[in-house]
């Protein structure tokens, strides 16, 4: 259903951690002009951890209204509580969203039955598209292919993000859920080989600094066309490795303020970009052809 670089965008604040609406609609009308295949607000990258229940609904409110039906848009509603994540994702549903996108409930450590039964009554008791989001490196919650395998017949269970960057973990699911779901890549270093794997798209980070390098590779792959995506790919490589100097999203955000794109505001516990990456971050860019 969705196809090609869909952005993980980040949440613009202003300095004292404000959302900024400005820098907010900017942020958008940036990724519409550039080619983004579709937006993913309020995943981890939007700092959802750290906003509260109403901020949350109101940026995927705003970022519906500016977005205008142009391209396809996905709220992050999971949680560790099942009843909040239902509460999110019904709120996401009502404000017209394409697709909800859900974490694996984070901190708990969940069985793989609890991991079921969580997500197939969201799926039953909410209509509309979802997305199983997979990233134990932040969670310490690993969804695994057989319980991947057993959602991907619930009727709404429409795509898994896969962050492990496993390749043979996103064959393994590929495999076994058939036609059943779609998968995308969580992981911006892998994505292209996941892609011409059969993967169909990249949920990503460095799409919010290089939107329209990011969906001519993704397109390149999809495509099957290995010479071009490699060609694209191999200028980003660098970004794919130190948008992570720091936790995510602490250096795309202050990437983003050195574009001109909001402030470096960010939201404890998280803190701004630590000085002694500014110069290796830059040169990410700079090799990306990326002007600041």
């Amino acid at each position: 259903m969705f196809h090609g670089s869909m952005v993980a965008l980040i949440t613009p604040m202003t300095e004292d951690g404000s959302l900024d609406e400005a820098a907010l609609e900017t942020l958008v009308a940036f990724h519409l002009e550039q080619g983004t295949d579709a937006i993913v607000a309020m995943g981890t990258t939007g700092e959802s951890a750290t906003l509260t229940h109403k901020e949350h609904c109101h940026v995927i409110k705003r970022v519906m209204s500016l977005v205008a039906g142009k391209i396809p848009v996905i709220a992050g509603t999971g949680s560790n509580s099942t009843r909040e994540a239902l509460e999110l994702t019904k709120n996401a549903k009502d404000a017209g969203v394409d697709a909800c996108l859900l974490v694996t409930p984070y901190y708990n450590k969940p069985t793989q039955e609890g991991l079921y039964q969580h997500y197939k009554m969201i799926a039953e008791q909410v209509d509309v598209p979802q997305i199983l989001y997979n990233v134990p490196g932040r969670t310490v919650c690993d969804l695994l292919p057989e319980t991947v395998e057993r959602l991907a017949h619930l009727d709404n269970i429409v795509g898994i993000k896969e962050a492990t960057g496993d390749l043979q973990r996103a064959k393994t699911i590929m495999d076994r859920c058939g036609e059943h779901i779609e998968l995308y890549s969580g992981d911006d270093a892998t994505a292209m080989e996941c892609i011409l794997m059969g993967a169909k798209g990249d949920i990503s980070v460095t799409a919010n600094v290089a939107p329209a390098a990011m969906h001519k590779m993704c397109q390149a792959a999809l495509a099957g066309d290995r010479a071009q995506a490699e060609q694209i790919n191999q200028k980003l490589l660098k970004l794919h490795d130190r948008l992570f100097l720091e936790a995510n999203p602490i250096p795309v955000k202050w990437a983003m303020s050195q574009m001109g794109y909001g402030s470096t505001g960010i939201r404890l516990p998280l803190t701004v970009l630590s000085e002694k990456y500014h110069l290796h971050l830059l040169d990410a860019m700079q090799d990306a052809d990326i002007v600041v």
